[in-house]
């Protein structure tokens, strides 16, 4: 079950509710052809075989409140049509790539023809959660309407994230990577989509090795570099000072967060950007883009760069100005970087689990109260 949903399921368990998970199970996946087909055969399983199911399963309990756990489950919510239902919304990045408005992201025919099919499904959704101001906006730029509920509840973060002493944390994880990280040095955690901006977290260690006495390492913590990240690791004149750990279990991201100098984190879009809240919660400074999400989630407390930009001369002024920045955290007095943390551990309190699922559930409460009381019968109608 993905992270969210069974957030969600546990969290409303907890709080004494029934919850009943409901996804495609494979039937005609299960047929031995080529990936290509079997991709054609799990859209039968899904938009075929499942609302069948789903329906059956509705029609035992009419006032069951139908949770859909992302916008991108579209297709379905014509099911909940005259029905309690929420539709929790992460980001709109596919649906703005498929409308062009994301140049980095060009989106291909059958692309474009999908994601069209999702929007018209949660088009005629009534309520709706967003984990940011920034996915709100958006979802009411493609509803076109104002919904009957439209809330935005941060995300909470799933794990123990702390401020630990930083020389024993570096020290660790020295011990635990086999890398020579104990002077400190740089971080980022995310995969290789082309909004975590990877490539441009190498330039800009690289402008920033240029203009500083120090020589602290730069960590990538995800997935293992493409093509892409690996030609902008050669380039550098610092390669061997760029560091990879993939697959990393969440204690060394933990103790990654607390022993990092900086995360860098300029992403050309988020749905969230869990990485910053982490870092933060964890006593680690943050350098991310100042565009929502983004700077939404950083607050006061973060220090922003202009998203980069895609021209050549107007990328080099980037670096230059994201190397000036890097500088200025990494040479901070232990007092200065004392209040950085403090202030960075505040803002991270806004993103608590247990108090955004107490959120969530005080919607689906007034859901289903909105619903009872659209379907009461009026005294003539009892009469």
């Amino acid at each position: 079950m993905p992270r969210f949903a069974s957030m969600l399921a546990d969290g409303m368990q907890k709080r004494g509710h029934k919850v009943h998970v409901c996804y495609p199970k494979p039937y005609f996946f299960k047929i031995p052809l080529s990936a290509g087909f079997k991709k054609w055969l799990g859209y039968i399983d899904q938009y075929a075989i499942f609302p069948l199911q789903l329906q059956k399963k509705l029609r035992r309990n009419k006032q069951a409140l139908l949770v859909f756990t992302d916008q991108a489950l579209g297709p379905w919510v014509p099911l909940a049509k005259r029905r309690p239902h929420v539709i929790h919304c992460h980001d709109f990045l596919a649906q703005r790539s498929a409308l062009g408005e994301i140049a980095e992201n060009p989106t291909g025919f059958s692309g474009k023809l999908y994601q069209s099919y999702i929007r018209k499904g949660y088009k005629q959704g009534e309520n709706f959660i967003a984990v940011s101001e920034k996915t709100r906006s958006d979802l009411h730029r493609f509803l076109d309407r104002k919904p009957a509920i439209s809330e935005v509840v941060y995300n909470g973060l799933n794990q123990n994230f702390e401020p630990r002493n930083k020389a024993i944390a570096k020290k660790e994880l020295c011990k635990k990577t086999g890398i020579p990280l104990d002077k400190g040095f740089l971080l980022h955690v995310g995969g290789n989509q082309w909004y975590k901006n990877r490539a441009g977290v190498v330039g800009l260690y690289s402008e920033w090795r240029k203009i500083s006495n120090q020589t602290l390492p730069l960590l990538l913590i995800g997935l293992p570099p493409n093509q892409v990240i690996k030609d902008a690791v050669a380039q550098s004149p610092y390669k061997e000072d760029i560091h990879f750990i993939s697959s990393a279990k969440d204690d060394i991201i933990r103790t990654a967060y607390a022993g990092a100098s900086l995360l860098i984190f300029p992403s050309l879009a988020e749905g969230f950007g869990w990485p910053i809240a982490e870092a933060m919660a964890s006593g680690c400074p943050v350098l991310t883009t100042a565009e929502a999400p983004m700077k939404e989630v950083a607050g006061q407390a973060g220090f922003l760069l202009r998203r980069m930009p895609a021209g050549i001369e107007e990328k080099k002024a980037w670096l230059q100005e994201g190397a000036t920045l890097i500088e200025q955290v990494v040479t901070f007095t232990d007092d200065e970087l004392k209040n950085v943390i403090n202030t960075g551990i505040e803002n991270a309190q806004r993103f608590n689990t247990e108090k955004a699922v107490d959120k969530i559930e005080a919607i689906y409460k007034t859901v289903l109260k909105n619903y009872l009381m659209q379907t009461k019968p009026t005294e003539d109608e009892r009469n």
